[in-house]
């Protein structure tokens, strides 16, 4: 029988207070981290620059599924929001970093922008608890 719904709220993300929302969810089996960003607490990671705030942003995301004893290797799908089409190869570059041993689905969308204009790079991950690395 799956577990109940755990949240996991962020010390660092001011968004999750004002919308009311969590850093993270697991309900049964599956995790969801919601859409991260490459800050740690007001300080933006590589400012400019998208390779750094896509590490830094997946640094984040895969930190939250930490809370529920999770690592990259439980990740079974990503989505990844960049504000320019010519920053898909340095993201794309730092997704495999992270997650080429486990290759989950993924899915990456140009958007107009995104709450902090300095902001290049915004991920989502969703993990599976019963997985485990092949």
């Amino acid at each position: 029988m799956s577990e109940a719904v755990q949240r996991v709220r962020s010390d660092d993300s001011p968004w999750e207070e004002t919308f009311g929302c969590a850093r993270a969810v697991a309900a049964g089996d599956r995790v969801l981290v919601a859409g991260t960003l490459p800050f740690n607490g007001s300080v933006l990671h590589g400012e400019g620059d998208p390779y750094e705030q896509a590490k830094a942003a997946f640094g984040n995301a895969v930190a939250a599924l930490a809370d529920f004893g999770l690592g990259p290797e439980a990740v079974i799908r990503t989505r990844m929001y960049l504000t320019h089409a010519r920053d898909v190869d340095a993201v794309g570059r730092a997704h495999k970093e992270f997650f080429e041993a486990v290759r989950p689905v993924a899915t990456l969308v140009v958007v107009s922008g995104f709450v902090d204009s300095r902001v290049l790079v915004e991920v989502e991950v969703e993990a599976y608890r019963g997985a485990t690395s092949t």
